[in-house]
């Protein structure tokens, strides 16, 4: 029989798991928070919070089993002691039931999202950029071209998880006459334009083709899964960004999606969702041209450069063996942002039914960062371009 989490019976859940205590019951308030799975925030009166969660059943009674990759990414931190120092760069992991698919964290309620921070800030400080990217170098370097670990990463799940992330983009190439039938008409749009530019499509089977796995990856990185230390200007400097420290005023989360893969999928999707501060600010309208949306963007593209390359800079920098392993890797990162912008159009598609003009300049600008990656990189770098680009020997 199926276990459903509820607000009735997750305290009685945890209590039999230690994890609180019946003294506790009346003075623990449950929340409910929105989210993709069913999830539900306890605050208990020693102040301690956990995030409880649980997989949505599917229509034929069955769960994804995402949980899986996130409880096999913090077993090999915890049971490999050259990662143990990665674990205050993560999320808190405290009890993981794989036959109800149920996972449970310590709430990190002194942090908030990097989605937030920039939203609600409109101020993009290269700082909190830096240490995002070496945080991501840590994790990255940690476990480059070890073959324990991505032994380690395939031993549970088996063939369920492929080495590289489940593109969303590889039905794209194998479109049938059915889905012209099944799709809202908003969507055809995006189908009628993407077969319409056969580079793109060479483009994205060329930069899945080439991909190289060789280290563990987030697979689902974005600024809503990085969290900021609320008081990170003033402990900037107190903590030890190296990820060899006790805290890190940031961290990432929701390892749902983890797996050996190739980091440039990492930075490439990090990249795209600063991009999408951008895109999602453009004034549209049938009766202006893409170029002048762009430009009338209520956050300018050059606000947000600084961030982007401060991150990738720090990143390679803390990560140099990979410019010996991937000289072109610069180009990798702008192509997989590219890919990236691609696969959120399609959830755009998929969940809200809708591609407007927002979608269609989407589109342009993950067309030119796939086709032209190495033309796009001062696009995506601003003046640091050319540092970047000398730096890591791409021509500019």
């Amino acid at each position: 029989m199926t276990f459903s989490l509820s607000s009735q019976n997750v305290f009685d859940y945890l209590r039999d798991l230690g994890l609180c205590e019946e003294s506790d019951r009346e003075q623990t308030h449950i929340e409910p928070k929105i989210a993709k799975n069913f999830n539900l925030l306890l605050s208990f009166p020693n102040r301690r919070k956990l995030l409880v969660k649980q997989e949505r059943v599917n229509p034929t009674g069955k769960r994804a089993g995402e949980f899986l990759r996130e409880w096999r990414f913090h077993k090999l931190l915890e049971q490999v002691p050259r990662l143990y120092h990665l674990r205050s760069l993560v999320s808190e992991l405290v009890h993981f039931n794989e036959q109800d698919s149920v996972i449970a964290f310590n709430y990190l309620d002194s942090y908030r999202d990097l989605s937030d921070f920039y939203l609600k800030g409109k101020s993009y400080p290269t700082e909190v950029a830096t240490v995002t990217g070496v945080v991501l170098a840590s994790i990255h370097r940690a476990t480059f071209n070890c073959q324990e670990y991505r032994d380690f990463m395939t031993e549970y799940c088996g063939d369920r998880f492929p080495d590289l992330p489940s593109y969303a983009m590889r039905s794209l190439d194998r479109l049938s006459p059915e889905i012209f039938g099944q799709a809202p008409a908003d969507a055809i749009k995006f189908f009628v334009l993407y077969q319409r530019y056969d580079s793109l499509s060479k483009a994205i089977s060329e930069a899945i083709a080439t991909a190289k796995s060789c280290c563990v990856i987030h697979s689902d990185l974005k600024l809503s899964n990085i969290l900021l230390d609320l008081d990170w200007d003033r402990n900037y400097h107190l903590v030890d960004i190296s990820g060899n420290g006790k805290h890190s005023i940031v961290r990432a989360i929701d390892w749902e999606r983890s797996t050996w893969g190739d980091p440039a999928w990492d930075l490439g999707a990090l990249i795209a969702s600063y991009l999408q501060l951008w895109l999602s600010s453009l004034v549209v309208s049938k009766s202006m041209s893409i170029e002048e949306s762009l430009r009338l963007a209520t956050i300018p593209l050059e606000k947000l450069q600084p961030s982007i390359a401060a991150f990738t800079e720090a990143y390679l920098k803390h990560f140099p063996e990979l410019i010996e392993y991937r000289p072109d890797f610069l180009k990798r990162i702008v192509q997989f942002a590219g890919l990236s912008l691609i696969e959120q159009i399609q959830a755009a598609i998929q969940y809200q039914k809708t591609f407007g003009n927002a979608g269609i300049c989407t589109l342009q600008v993950a067309k030119s960062l796939l086709c032209r990656p190495e033309q796009s990189i001062p696009t995506i770098f601003g003046e640091a371009a050319f540092k970047l680009s000398h730096l890591f020997c791409v021509p500019a």
